[in-house]
């Protein structure tokens, strides 16, 4: 199971809100949405949250057991 709580915590230490992934950067509501719902995601998405919020994917991705 897909859980993105790191993604949240690494965004406020950034100083990136979710407004500013959609105007600014271009996401979708619906990429969000599935970050928030903790649904799968392309990892093009997540190389681009890494790239944007100079992290590894371990700063917002825990893959848990169900």
């Amino acid at each position: 199971m897909f859980n993105y709580s790191p993604l949240w915590k690494t965004m406020e230490q950034k100083g990136i809100t979710q407004y500013q992934l959609i105007k600014e950067y271009k996401f979708s509501t619906g990429t969000l949405d599935s970050l928030r719902k903790n649904k799968s995601v392309t990892v093009n998405t997540l190389e681009t949250l890494c790239i944007l919020l100079d992290c590894t994917p371990n700063d917002i991705l825990k893959i848990e057991k169900s």
